[in-house]
């Protein structure tokens, strides 16, 4: 019956639809996966559906990641648009740079999944076949474009304008206009693996090196047979119907103090979160890349340390997102050098930041503003990035220890999460609030990225 509507939606939606039976196959494949958590191709909403079917007409086939995201349409919307614009759209990059880029970024964090989808997208926009046996088959042009990936993923604040002076001379010189579009690139995939792993997404055909959810170790195993009934995860939970009951009481208060901080006590609390953060434990499942990742990965011990060990504050001083902002310079600098990219990432960042469906688990009618505002700026503090305006104080009130833990992780490591860190992070919340969640790390740590090498290439320019 659905297959029928779903060719009803198609001819409305196009005039022309190329492949539609394999289109109809193919989504019906993909219907009887075994992962349950994400919107069926059958959905009901007749929004997310429409995005469906644009998604599938994109890419020639429904991904899991969209299906995820399909929970937040208007989320989802902006996103598409975006991905679409970047990846095939008009741009200063060829087509096969582009993804080949994005296979470099997805390696950083050991993301098989994106890998494998980049690595048929490189070859079916032509792109040269013996590239993909590794860094050392690729044009030197994309080599020095390799310190920059590795920087951003892992500690984005060590970018300065002479990483971008060394691809600006000497042959196989980048345009700025080409820094621009990679960089933006580099930031988006790094931070799509961190939404991939966070929701642990499986590949929509089982791939020899897929992503799925690191497994547990056998005391997580036992941890968690041993807690299933006391804390199933379940929306009607008594201890987790409890612990959103006291987030609620304590979002209430922050909104009843009114409480007006001085600076220096804005900037004691920002300190002080800042080296919380140090004593937060990773998740620890780790294993070591795979032979088809490290062809793509050099310096593979470089990873992330924590902003507050970055040694002298006079070489790395905190970054003030006061001074160098995405609003005031970060959106006009994009669209100047890469046309209209500043609006679409603006609209995504907003749409992120500013998502809510007034609900916290079963509960209604709740401002969650403050708690999506703590989420947000936490991930900046981890990345350097202090908001002047912004009192640090209510990320100790709002966010418990195993929310952060998960944050750092998904943010910093997220190769390491397990199931067992996203079963119990905001346990009661539905499965649609946990995506969320992981929509506003992916687009946070993406703006991190993003202010750090924007100003790195406009202290370049001037």
């Amino acid at each position: 019956m659905w297959l029928a509507q779903y060719y009803t939606t198609l001819t409305k939606c196009r005039e022309i639809v190329p492949d539609l039976c394999s289109m109809q196959l193919y989504l019906y494949c993909s219907s009887k996966t075994d992962y349950t958590e994400i919107v069926p191709v059958d959905t009901d909403d007749e929004e997310t559906q429409m995005l469906f079917v644009d998604a599938f007409l994109q890419n020639n086939r429904l991904e899991h990641i969209v299906q995820v995201m399909g929970y937040h349409p208007k989320y989802l919307d902006s996103f598409l648009k975006t991905q679409q614009y970047i990846l095939r759209g008009d741009g200063p990059l060829p087509y096969d740079y582009r993804h080949y880029i994005a296979i470099m970024a997805s390696a950083r964090h050991q993301c098989s999944y994106l890998i494998n989808l980049h690595k048929t997208e490189f070859l079916l926009c032509g792109g040269e076949e013996t590239w993909l046996k590794g860094l050392d088959h690729i044009p030197q042009k994309l080599r020095d474009l390799y310190e920059i990936i590795k920087i951003l993923a892992h500690r984005p604040w060590l970018i300065s304008k002479n990483h971008i002076e060394k691809l600006t001379r000497g042959n196989d010189n980048w345009s700025l206009a080409e820094v621009m579009h990679a960089l933006i690139i580099i930031a988006h995939f790094h931070a799509m693996c961190s939404f991939v792993y966070g929701c642990g997404i499986h590949p929509e055909i089982d791939e020899e090196n897929g992503h799925t959810f690191r497994p547990s170790s056998s005391s997580d195993s036992e941890d968690n047979h041993s807690s299933s009934n006391s804390h199933s995860g379940s929306p009607t939970s008594t201890d987790a119907a409890a612990g959103i009951e006291a987030l609620m009481e304590r979002m209430k208060q922050l909104n009843e103090t009114g409480e007006e901080p001085t600076q220096e006590e804005m900037l004691a609390r920002f300190q002080k979160v800042e080296s919380q953060s140090l004593e937060l434990e990773a998740g620890k499942s780790q294993l070591s890349p795979k032979a088809s990742i490290l062809c793509y990965v050099e310096d593979p011990s470089f990873g992330y340390e924590d902003f507050a060990m970055r040694g002298a504050v006079q070489e790395i001083p905190t970054f003030r997102a006061q001074d160098f902002s995405w609003e005031d310079q970060g959106y006009s600098l994009a669209n100047r050098l890469y046309s209209d990219i500043g609006t679409l990432l603006d609209d995504k960042f907003n749409t992120a930041y500013n998502l809510t469906y007034f609900t916290m688990g079963p509960n209604t009618d709740v401002d969650t503003s403050s708690f999506r505002r703590a989420i947000w700026n936490y991930i900046h503090c981890m990345y350097g990035i202090r908001h002047d305006d912004y009192n640090y104080g209510e990320v100790n009130h709002l966010l418990e220890r195993y929310l952060k833990s998960y944050v750092k992780t998904v943010t910093c490591y997220p190769e390491r999460v397990s199931k067992k860190d996203y079963d119990n992070f905001m346990r009661g919340f539905k499965h649609s609030e946990k995506v969320h969640v992981n929509l506003m790390l992916l687009e946070a740590k993406m703006q991190a990225e993003l202010l750090y090498s924007l100003r790195a290439l406009t202290r370049y320019m001037t």
